[in-house]
């Protein structure tokens, strides 16, 4: 097997398939995220405060995750999303950008995000909150919403957990409409200057 190369991430300067530039890591042609709407009812509590009440939300179904629900900014109680520092990036959403909870005089650290610019495959997240199930109270049809296990990815390899430079992230956005950053994968990358 002298004949097989291996890339390291950390070491390249840019990684592109065809004409766009891709950030994180490289995507996984079998890897799925199906954004459907549902009228079900999503609330979301911090103790007894309520943060957001719809039955207009959106599920995410993506490949080897519990599905994530989504929550139209609309309907998240105005004032309760303090912002937060951290971004992390998905080749398949975007970038998230993440918020602190604050309801009922209680905080919850990092535990909403958004994808503010979503990629053009996940653009029905834009405008959309998730929660974090281990985090908050989340409901569905009245029945809580449980963290799953399997959902926190351990970050592995020269690809995963480096540091996001949230003074400049207008390299993303300059360099490609299409590259953003997100929690479920877990990645966060620095731009290069």
């Amino acid at each position: 097997m002298t004949d097989l190369l291996a890339f390291s991430w950390s070491e390249m300067d840019a990684f592109y398939e065809e004409d766009e530039p891709i950030f994180g890591h490289a995507a996984d042609p079998y890897h799925r995220v199906d954004v459907r709407a549902s009228g079900r009812r999503l609330t979301v509590f911090l103790g007894r405060a309520l943060v957001a009440d719809t039955r207009a939300p959106l599920a995410v179904f993506e490949s080897g995750f519990a599905p994530r629900w989504y929550v139209p900014r609309r309907d998240v109680v105005p004032s309760v999303l303090a912002s937060d520092p951290r971004r992390t990036l998905c080749p398949y959403k975007g970038i998230a950008q993440y918020f602190d909870v604050v309801a009922g005089g209680e905080r919850a650290a990092a535990a909403a995000w958004t994808y503010p610019d979503a990629l053009p495959e996940s653009s029905r997240l834009s405008g959309y909150v998730s929660f974090d199930p281990a985090l908050v109270d989340v409901s569905l049809d009245g029945q809580p919403l449980l963290p799953a296990a399997h959902q926190e990815i351990e970050a592995a390899g020269s690809d995963r957990d480096l540091d996001v430079d949230t003074r400049d992230l207008s390299f993303v956005s300059q360099t490609a409409s299409a590259a953003r950053y997100s929690r479920h994968a877990h990645t966060q990358i620095v731009p290069r200057g």
